[in-house]
């Protein structure tokens, strides 16, 4: 592990803790046993500490993830139902990476009152959207959904899929869901959401099965 790691897992460990406000440089600093500023060596501020996190957390979690990543090569053997759920899977894993998750509760806690917590999940959310808008396109030309409106169905999926994540993760902060991801089943609204999507906008999504 580098410098730059070592200072996001400490800043990481700190904001689980104390919450992502309370956090100073010094404490940070102090985490890592440096001096307050020779942590601006490596990084200019808290929120450039931040953006670093997301983007090393995410790259880390979906390189631990992505041996389930839905392959679009062959999708003849599949419904649109199998597809969706397969690839929600892969998403749920990403995000219940142990310190992805971390990161995520400490995001939610704060991103009413932290700028640079509400950009981050403005850019998960923008990223969801754009990674379900290519999916689309390569589903209606293997003629998996219809050929039509895409733009404003991948929109509506996404962030139809991110409000019912916030729910669950609300859900199992209170104590009232068990954790998604990692063999966990899914909040039964995902699976009713995933079942009316796919009648909406496909017609091979309740076909048997292949073994």
């Amino acid at each position: 592990m580098d410098r730059k790691e070592e200072i996001i897992y400490a800043t990481l460990d700190l904001a689980s803790e104390k919450g992502l406000k309370a956090v100073s440089m010094s404490q940070i600093a102090d985490k890592v046993g440096m001096k307050a500023p020779s942590l601006y060596n490596h990084f200019s501020s808290k929120d450039d500490i931040i953006k670093a996190m997301y983007s090393l957390l995410r790259q880390k979690a979906q390189q631990s993830h992505s041996s389930g990543a839905v392959s679009l090569v062959d999708l003849s053997s599949k419904t649109l139902e199998q597809i969706l759920t397969e690839s929600l899977d892969t998403y749920l894993n990403m995000i219940s990476d142990r310190d992805m998750l971390r990161f995520f509760r400490v995001l939610y806690s704060e991103r009413s009152i932290s700028p640079a917590a509400a950009q981050i999940m403005l850019d998960e959310t923008e990223h969801m959207v754009q990674s379900t808008r290519s999916m689309f396109y390569a589903l209606a030309v293997h003629g998996k959904m219809k050929n039509e409106g895409i733009d404003t169905t991948a929109m509506v999926f996404a962030l139809t899929v991110h409000s019912l994540i916030d729910y669950q993760m609300d859900m199992i902060t209170a104590g009232k869901a068990e954790q998604f991801g990692g063999g966990y089943p899914y909040s039964r609204e995902l699976t009713d959401f995933i079942a009316w999507f796919c009648d909406q906008v496909g017609g091979d999504c309740h076909e048997q099965k292949t073994d």
